[in-house]
């Protein structure tokens, strides 16, 4: 497992509570899209965090991360990233990796900051052409919260396989586009579910309904990808 130096280049806000961060290790860091890093802070505590963007040439690594002081194993994090100008990380981990091996359609499901997940591998798909559609489902609470909204919509408008699809909970009440919970709408869109494979990232809770659910609707389990499941 490689341990290495960063050297935090910046830090920029998203949203209110959320952070772009991004590092530049002192050796590239080995990992395939999907996959995610652990930053040490100490000898027995190492914290989890995607990242958010597919293995660059310059070998920078970038993270969304929500600061939210309520949330203490992140915003220590970045507080010390602030402090120090520098942190350990190690990775890549995880098994949720995109695979490049199965042409099928795709589904990228992801829920709040579960989007730095499904980032990297979006960043990974249109790297080359689309050999087969590829659908992204992006839930927020809020339409403000959707820090990458205008950037996906022009994704989808460069890429003529590539479909974002917006899903707030709590809408304005000018928003024309989908509500409600994110899986919900993958539901709502597919009779079935038997040909795609899908990527999953948000909280525990929204991945293990929509496991049952995307199964009832005729998707292979195999062809089910998240991290979540590991624990699940």
């Amino acid at each position: 497992m490689q341990k290495i130096l960063c050297k935090v280049e910046s830090i920029e806000p998203l949203t209110n509570t959320i952070v772009r961060v991004l590092l530049q290790p002192a050796e590239k860091l080995q990992f395939i899209a999907g996959q995610y890093l652990q930053v040490i802070m100490g000898e027995s505590d190492k914290r989890a965090f995607s990242i958010a963007n597919a293995p660059r040439e310059d070998g920078r690594v970038e993270l969304h991360i929500g600061a939210d002081p309520a949330n203490q194993y992140a915003a220590q994090v970045v507080d010390n990233m602030r402090q120090l100008g520098e942190i350990v990380i190690e990775g890549g981990l995880g098994k949720a990796y995109v695979r490049d091996n199965l042409v099928k359609p795709t589904i990228l499901l992801a829920g709040g900051t579960g989007f730095s997940y499904t980032l990297s591998i979006l960043q990974h798909l249109l790297s080359k052409p689309l050999q087969e559609p590829l659908f992204l489902y992006w839930g927020t609470r809020t339409l403000n919260d959707m820090y990458a909204y205008e950037t996906l919509k022009q994704l989808a408008d460069e890429h003529s396989k590539f479909t974002f699809i917006p899903v707030i909970e709590h809408p304005e009440n000018s928003w024309q586009g989908k509500t409600g919970w994110v899986h919900k709408a993958v539901l709502a869109d597919f009779i079935s579910l038997e040909s795609y494979q899908v990527y999953v990232a948000g909280r525990f809770e929204m991945a293990g309904v929509a496991r049952e659910d995307f199964h009832q609707q005729g998707l292979q389990l195999a062809n089910l990808f998240g991290d979540a499941f590991e624990f699940i």
